[in-house]
């Protein structure tokens, strides 16, 4: 696969300083800026489903009729915490 170039950046020196700072030993500046661009990148695509997926939950409701209580919604997220705590 051929690379392609991400365009040059201009910063203010203190924030090139700080992002120098914050690198960890063998790593470089660049690996650290594409780091930060591909977690950024997924942040946004789990963003960008997660309201689609509510979206859809709307209007899955609308169109039934069925909606969760309050209490089913929390009795539901408490489950689900439960099981990341027991699993951690």
């Amino acid at each position: 696969m051929k690379t392609a170039t991400i365009p040059p950046l201009r910063v203010e020196p203190e924030l090139r300083e700080a992002a120098t700072n914050a690198l960890r030993d063998g790593e470089s500046l660049s690996s650290f800026v594409e780091d930060s661009l591909r977690a950024n990148i997924r942040r946004r695509q789990n963003q960008k489903a997660f309201l689609e997926r509510g979206l859809r939950a709307r209007d899955a409701a609308k169109a039934t009729g069925n909606y969760a209580s309050k209490h089913e919604l929390m009795d539901s997220l408490r489950s689900i915490l439960d099981k990341a705590e027991s699993t951690a």
